[in-house]
Parts: C-alpha cells; sequence; structure tokens
C-alpha cells in the first residue's frame, strides 16, 4: 500500500508533513493580512502615548505577560469575569501583541479604569496590602527608576515604521511628555489604558 511507503520512509514522511503543515498554516495566516477586522483599529483605539509606551516596555521588562493573559476568549466563563471577548483590532498597535499563554494572575485585557491609579501604586510596590491572597511579587523599585526620556522618541519613530500612526509633533513631545516621570508612573498609564477603547463600540 502507498501509505506503507510513506510510514515506512521517515525523510519521505517529513517532507509531506511539512507540506502538509504548510499549505495548512497559509490556507490559515494569509487571508488574515487582507482582513479588515485584523489589519484595522477597534473604534475608539488609539496609538499608545509616549508614557503609555515606556509602560509597557517596562510590563515586558519585568516579565508580567508570563503571569498576566491580555486576551479575553469568546467563552460564558471568560467575558462573566473579564469582559467583552478581545477583538484582534484592539491589538494593532501591539508590537508585539501581548496575549500571554498563562493566567497565574487575572487577564488585564479589560483592566483601564477598574481601579484607581493609587490602588495601582499600591498593588505593585506590596500586592498584598490590597490583595491578600496574591503571590504575586512586588515591583518597589519601579517607584525609584525614572524613564530615560532620550529613548522614547526613537521607539515611537520606530513604530511608525511598522505601521503605528505616530505623529512628528507625538514624537517630538515624547521626552518631554515623559520627563521626570518614574517607570511606576509608565506602568500605571498602561494598565489604566488597557481596554478602555472598548466602552465606545460596547454600548
Amino acid at each position: 500500500m502507498k501509505h506503507e511507503k510513506i510510514e515506512k520512509n521517515v525523510g519521505l514522511l517529513g517532507v509531506l508533513t511539512a507540506i502538509a503543515i504548510s499549505v495548512g498554516g497559509l490556507v490559515e495566516i494569509v487571508p488574515l493580512y487582507f482582513t479588515g477586522q485584523v489589519t484595522q483599529p477597534a473604534p475608539g483605539v488609539q496609538p499608545y502615548t509616549a508614557l503609555q509606551l515606556e509602560g509597557r516596555d517596562v510590563y515586558i521588562r519585568e516579565g508580567c505577560y508570563n503571569c498576566h493573559s491580555q486576551m479575553i476568549r469568546p467563552l460564558r466563563a471568560e467575558t462573566e469575569r473579564y469582559g467583552h471577548y478581545s477583538l484582534a483590532g484592539e491589538s494593532v498597535y501591539d508590537h508585539p501583541f501581548q496575549f500571554g499563554s498563562k493566567r497565574t494572575g487575572p487577564d488585564l485585557a479589560r483592566v483601564g479604569g477598574r481601579y484607581s491609579d493609587e490602588w495601582h501604586r499600591v498593588h505593585l510596590i506590596d500586592p498584598r496590602d490590597v490583595v491578600p491572597e496574591s503571590n504575586m511579587p512586588g515591583y518597589p523599585w519601579l517607584a525609584e527608576n525614572a524613564v530615560d526620556a532620550s529613548r522614547t522618541a526613537a521607539k515611537m519613530s520606530a513604530l511608525r515604521a511598522v505601521g503605528v500612526p505616530y505623529t512628528d509633533e507625538q514624537i517630538a513631545a515624547a521626552a518631554a511628555e515623559v520627563e521626570g516621570r518614574t517607570e511606576m508612573d509608565a506602568l500605571i498609564a498602561y494598565l489604566q489604558g488597557l481596554g478602555t477603547a472598548s466602552k465606545t463600540w460596547k454600548k
């Protein structure tokens, strides 16, 4: 039988498997590049401000994505707890996206505006002060570390090169926006912006 020849020939089986996976991947992935729901921002979604962008970098540097996802699945248990399921258009300006793959802590896709800035500040310094059962580590050094304002404009320029619509004015004003701010300020600004655009289209 033909399938026996394939199964007994490891090299041929490997090549055919690679071809099958490649064709399947192309069929699934390529059309997404031409779908507006994936390539266009969802209503209300704007590029991160300079301070939010610096906060996002702190979020990535500290590995927050290892314990917190930013992708709410369209399942009742998820939407009842976290809110409206995530849309691809909410992540068009994320390079890379922060979907995450594990939830030791809650999903953060809609955390923006849920708590006050002061709550976030206390929580980031010592999570157990506001959530006694939390196993999240504290990040008190963020309140001491100043944002490096000299790099913000370059980051925004690099993102503009991959499609984020920053204007010349926004890039020019970036350093002044983050000057004198701490990494704690930046991270809180980033968290407070997550999911807030959904309020414009959930109604």
